[in-house]
């Protein structure tokens, strides 16, 4: 499965440290998004944990026969004990979390694993298509009926998180398969982006940019022109060829 691939961070223009951490797999083989809390040292310490850590299990364990699902959730395990250790040993830093969003290609499908509201969107076409649920107040109160989504784009508790890494009572990895086909793009973001732009603009400017790099900075720079005020992180993954001469 050919696949293009970029990622993008940027401080934004309100924040003077960038707490959000990625890492892409040089082979393509894994994306990893983290948007680390807890004041300035800890929220960039538990991304930088979350991620480093998250790669080096996946790494280790890639070519074993343990299926993609369980070394997925195994591997968000293991950075949240990995956090837990540090808060213990850096009592200053003992409220520090992250949120993660893992994607991983292995033995030709696709996996996707997260905590938190960083999130996973897929561009197939025109359509694009929120793949994760945000673990927070509001995105619970909006499947319960109470607020709907123009209500929740404003909501005084949208970053309210009811998961993160970092955390003893760490209960709900949420770890689904996802379907892509030549053509499609995935999207790996921090809530930088989406708490700017709408859906409807990410899909605008996902659809009208094909090379990775630049869809990746136009995303970044158009977050930056609508407030940008938290850092903003991006991974675009072209499935099939979509954005030729980007790497």
């Amino acid at each position: 499965m050919k696949r293009l691939f970029t990622g993008l961070t940027d401080v934004g223009l309100l924040r003077t440290v960038n707490q959000d951490d990625y890492y892409i797999d040089p082979e393509g083989r894994f994306f990893i998004v983290a948007d680390g809390m807890g004041g300035h040292a800890g929220g960039q310490e538990a991304s930088r944990l979350a991620t480093k850590t998250v790669q080096s299990y996946l790494e280790s364990v890639w070519e074993t026969d343990e299926s993609s699902d369980v070394i997925l959730e195994q591997a968000l395990l293991e950075a949240n004990q990995t956090i837990l250790k540090d808060q213990r040993q850096y009592p200053e830093r003992a409220d520090m979390g992250t949120t993660i969003v893992v994607v991983i290609f292995r033995d030709e499908q696709v996996w996707c694993a997260h905590i938190g509201d960083s999130r996973l969107y897929r561009l197939r076409g025109a359509k694009l298509e929120q793949i994760t649920d945000d673990h927070t107040w509001v995105a619970l109160a909006m499947k319960m009926g109470e607020i709907d989504p123009e209500q929740a784009r404003t909501h005084p508790w949208r970053h309210v998180l009811a998961q993160c890494l970092g955390r003893e009572d760490l209960r709900q990895i949420d770890i689904q398969p996802v379907q892509v086909q030549p053509g499609d793009r995935l999207l790996l973001c921090s809530d930088g982006l989406t708490e700017e732009l709408s859906d409807q603009m990410i899909a605008s400017q996902l659809k009208s940019i094909r090379a990775c790099e630049k869809a990746a900075a136009s995303l970044v720079e158009a977050a930056k022109d609508h407030g940008g005020r938290d850092n903003i992180t991006v991974v675009i993954v072209a499935i099939g060829g979509l954005g030729q001469g980007d790497g």
